[in-house]
């Protein structure tokens, strides 16, 4: 597995360090006080281009690779924020990236990229296995041109 230096990709580095100031670690503790959302700070990433880091240009994003978004989620982290709350945006999307149609990624991927449509949910968990997705249960098979779905999720993220 090749790592990522601190070295690598410094102006994606300082881009994303100057954004996150504007959002001081008050910002941040209040938030988490009131168990809230950083809307705004999502919303600011959001449309700096941060959050369409993988959606590729043609639909309205940044094109970028995982080693340069992986840098943005870092970056946030340190700089006091926290990428828990905008890493969906940022992956759940690769789902129509990489098995969407094309009607779909003209649909979804622009507005998704302008920050009109979120797309932050996971639905991960499930009663025998938790979170680690290396063991879980659910299964998707085609049949008769549609995706049947078996299992059981108990717990979905950022549903509001």
């Amino acid at each position: 597995m090749k790592t990522i230096s601190d070295e690598q990709f410094p102006d994606i580095r300082d881009a994303v360090r100057a954004l996150c100031a504007q959002f001081p670690d008050e910002y941040h503790r209040k938030i988490d006080e009131a168990r809230g959302y950083p809307e705004a700070f999502v919303q600011a990433l959001t449309q700096a281009g941060w959050m369409a880091a993988l959606i590729p240009q043609e639909y309205g994003g940044s094109g970028l690779s995982m080693a340069e978004a992986s840098v943005i989620m870092e970056e946030i982290n340190r700089s006091g924020g926290n990428s828990g709350a905008c890493h969906g945006q940022m992956y759940v999307m690769n789902a129509i990236v990489r098995s969407g149609s094309e009607a779909q990624k003209q649909q979804y991927l622009p507005q998704i990229a302008s920050g009109a449509l979120r797309i932050q949910s996971m639905g991960v968990t499930e009663p025998t296995t938790g979170s680690d997705t290396t063991q879980l249960k659910t299964t998707a098979v085609r049949k008769d041109g549609r995706w049947v779905i078996n299992g059981q999720k108990v717990w979905i993220s950022r549903i509001q």
